[in-house]
């Protein structure tokens, strides 16, 4: 298996496509793990190079109400 640290965004394209590529490999075969090994590190160079921010809770809240067309007063009940 002949895999490497994702170091670009160029590195990172081709590993999510090989991911893609390799989804319908059979679990336990060495087609099968290669997903499991490129999605983790796919996911550390998300972490280091698009972290998510934390969404405060009232905000989150305020932008259901809003998307819902919703009011404080609808939340009363």
């Amino acid at each position: 298996m002949d895999i490497r640290p994702i170091r670009t965004e160029e590195d990172y394209q081709a590993a999510l496509r090989e991911v893609e590529s390799l989804m319908a490999a059979e679990f336990g075969t060495p087609e099968g793990d290669r997903p499991d090994v490129l999605a983790t590190l796919v996911e550390a160079y998300e972490a280091k190079h698009s972290p998510m921010e934390v969404a405060d809770p009232v905000e989150a809240i305020k932008f259901q109400m809003d998307q819902k067309g919703l009011t404080v007063k609808d939340l009363e009940r």
